[in-house]
């Protein structure tokens, strides 16, 4: 495979970094995307439905463990799940935000939570697919305060759990089989995991309606009330919100890859129509305050794989700190809030319109820009690191 996938918005060729065997991977997820997906998008994203049809083609692609990439018992290297994320979100934010919900949330939940025993049982079981699930972290009421603020509640009787409480804003879990649940231990307080069918007498999901952002990704409150959970489903390398933490930790760059590839998503959809366009004789494009805008897009576009290649990078060679990853999704995506504004602007009228894909890209930043941490917590995480000092309040 000779041809660059990404020549339009990767200047600096950071994909020269990727193997030839991963970018083919790559390749075939871009042709899925192209021909079966982005027809689909506008009519669906308009309705706030997932396009359901698109889960078998997208599933069959065995992303997460490519049998090219995993010969002999290899791991795909982080770098080649990010790029993965990047062309999933190119093509639209919430057809990311379900892939990520799987491959990274949930799977990352059991890796990270689960015993050596629970992940050798599990881990096979969700790349493949056959065991679909989310992470229900979110509640009504903690957000940014749910490491000391977790109201749900789990008591333990025998080999048995019980868990009451809520969760919100848990992305499609309505099309899962599994939650992730994370709810405090009422004997000793401290925040425990586990898995929970979302078929289970007691687990109530309403759709949240109303989104002017991720409109196709359905997004559950989740009621449960006496929900019975065996011990063999508590993850039991999950002890407390420490651990929860380092599940965070791997997981929030995932975000910041999304909302790199919204950018180069976005960029592509508005060079594509500012040269299409012609007004007062002359393609659009051909503007000098035009070409300003879509230079500074391409700039964002290229600071933020230049950061998140580096990240991806690191963490290939086993280096995940808290500051690394906040920084990364803090920065990136304020730099895709800029992005994609300026991309709605240059398309003039019709960057209001879903016809220029603008501004699907334009209303979903807004999602992405808050879910993993806002920006305020995340750049409150990155000024402990750098100045030892904590400004959380407490």
């Amino acid at each position: 495979m000779t041809d660059r996938l990404y020549a339009a918005c990767d200047p600096y060729d950071h994909e020269s970094l990727l193997t030839d065997a991963e970018r083919e991977v790559l390749g075939s997820l871009r042709r899925v995307l192209d021909e079966q997906a982005h027809p689909l998008l506008a009519e669906h994203w308009d309705r706030a439905e997932f396009p359901t049809a698109l889960i078998e083609p997208l599933q069959a692609l065995d992303l997460m463990t490519p049998p090219t990439l995993t010969a002999d018992g290899a791991e795909p290297r982080g770098l080649y799940h990010a790029f993965r994320t990047f062309e999933l979100a190119r093509t639209d934010a919430s057809l990311a935000t379900y892939y990520t919900g799987q491959s990274g949330l949930f799977r990352t939940a059991v890796r990270e939570g689960g015993t050596a025993e629970q992940v050798a049982r599990w881990d096979p079981e969700i790349t493949s697919w056959r065991m679909r699930g989310v992470f229900a972290l979110t509640e009504p009421d903690h957000g940014s305060d749910v490491a000391g603020g977790l109201a749900t509640t789990a008591t333990r009787t025998g080999d048995t759990w019980v868990l009451d409480g809520a969760k919100r804003w848990i992305g499609t879990a309505t099309l899962a089989e599994y939650l992730a649940v994370f709810a405090r231990d009422t004997a000793d307080g401290q925040v425990k995991g586990f898995l929970v069918r979302t078929d289970a007498p007691g687990v109530q999901m309403d759709v949240i309606p109303n989104k002017i952002a991720l409109r196709m990704v359905q997004n559950a409150h989740i009621t449960l009330t006496g929900v019975e959970v065996a011990e063999e489903f508590r993850l039991g390398n999950c002890a407390s919100f420490k651990d929860v933490g380092r599940m965070l930790r791997r997981m929030r760059s995932d975000v910041a890859w999304i909302a790199a590839g919204v950018q180069a998503g976005a960029y592509e959809a508005a060079l594509r129509y500012t040269t299409e366009r012609t007004q007062f004789g002359r393609p659009v494009a051909g503007f000098q305050l035009v070409q300003e805008k879509l230079a500074r897009i391409l700039g964002n576009v290229t600071g933020c794989l230049g950061l998140l290649t580096r990240l991806s990078v690191q963490q290939d060679a086993g280096v995940y700190r808290d500051e690394d990853s906040a920084l990364a999704k803090s920065w990136c995506a304020a730099r895709m809030r800029e992005s994609v504004a300026l991309a709605r602007e240059v398309c003039g009228g019709n960057g209001i319109t879903l016809d220029t894909d603008v501004a699907r890209f334009f209303a979903d930043a807004e999602a992405i820009y808050s879910y993993e941490g806002t920006h305020e917590i995340n750049a409150l995480i990155v000024g402990r690191a750098i100045t030892g000092l904590s400004a959380f309040t407490h």
